[in-house]
């Protein structure tokens, strides 16, 4: 109660009633229809498709078998011309087989600048003045088999010089004929290159495909030239085929000093050995979601900066590369096993 003027008494204003949980309501309410009215508009942006499709060259590496090879077949289909570079002739006349007199092959060694020239000069003949709409640099080799004190020096160069200076040659080569049509250029690489936790020199090349990127495409901004990463989580491929991995896996671990051969011991390699062989196992075979990500980079007026393809890359990977470095570390090593002499 209160006294008023005349010095009766009246009641006091009621104060409004609590509203802590009404506001957060809709505040999560508007938050959500931001959320949707963002993928709403990122989906009508990115369903608009590039004009005159039939009349763009796309020039593929690595095409004699897996996502190369797939995507030269898929653009095939969607009506580009397509100029698919393979390592052997035997890859190339496998493609010929698969496709239509539009796909156009050339043998390209991405480690020999004499064949990237060579390459170059060939795609030059075919494009004319309209110039490249689009570079895929999709040619790689996976080696993430054994521990980082392993593997060989040549092992590590050998990697780096296929998957990142390979790539890089082949980028600085076709580039002016890239900005001629400002076009698009698509660079393969991997989960392994936003997280890294096992194949160090696999990854090593991976996180240098990612830097090289970034810089040009905020270089070629100015150009017209786009640049796409596509980032492929596990997938089953002739370069994961599960007994040349095995293989392999054996004859690295024979080759290993005995020295440091003895710090871990037969059965944590035998350990070890499994635990790849289950991963490989797991990987997924549709290699669609890869290609369909590839295919939009090159298509879409509106494509994107990356391209995280599989549902373990979407899900699992990049949610966690977002976490801790000391949280992330356990969720991936948890299950890994011991070495002989771990401390």
């Amino acid at each position: 109660m209160a006294i008023t003027s005349e010095g009766s008494l009246a009641p006091l204003p009621m104060s409004p009633p609590h509203k802590g949980k009404g506001d957060l309501l809709t505040m999560w309410l508007y938050l959500a229809a931001l959320v949707g009215l963002y993928y709403l508009l990122r989906w009508y942006r990115e369903r608009q498709v590039v004009s005159h499709l039939w009349d763009k060259y796309v020039f593929i590496t690595g095409c004699d078998s897996g996502f190369g090879n797939l995507l030269a077949r898929q653009l095939d289909l969607r009506g580009l011309r397509v100029l698919a570079a393979c390592l052997t002739e035997k890859g190339a006349q496998k493609l010929k087989g698969q496709t239509s007199d539009r796909v156009e092959t050339v043998i390209l060694d991405v480690t020999n600048t004499q064949s990237i020239a060579a390459a170059t000069q060939w795609v030059k003949e075919r494009v004319g003045d309209r110039g490249l709409w689009g570079l895929v640099n999709n040619a790689g080799t996976f080696h993430p088999f054994g521990y980082t004190d392993w593997l060989k020096i040549d092992t590590y160069m050998s990697t780096l010089q296929v998957n990142l200076i390979g790539l890089i040659e082949v980028t600085l080569s076709m580039l002016p004929l890239v900005k001629r049509a400002q076009g698009r250029i698509v660079n393969v690489s991997s989960i392994l290159g936003r997280l890294a936790f096992f194949g160090t020199v696999y990854s090593c090349s991976k996180y240098g495909v990612e830097a090289f990127s970034d810089v040009l495409r905020r270089e070629l901004q100015h150009f017209g030239v786009k640049i796409s990463i596509v980032e492929p989580g596990y997938f089953r491929t002739e370069m994961t085929d599960l007994q040349k991995a095995s293989e392999t896996m054996k004859q690295v671990w024979k080759e290993v000093p005995p020295h440091i051969k003895e710090t871990y011991g037969q059965k944590f390699f035998d350990a070890y050995f499994e635990n790849m062989k289950n991963g490989l196992l797991q990987s997924s075979t549709n290699l669609n979601l890869v290609t369909d990500c590839m295919e939009h980079a090159l298509t879409s007026v509106h494509p994107r900066t990356r391209y995280s393809a599989g549902w373990d890359a979407q899900f699992f990977f990049i949610p966690l590369s977002y976490l801790p470095t000391s949280l992330a570390d356990y969720i991936l090593t948890r299950s890994w096993p011991k070495p002989a002499q771990a401390v």
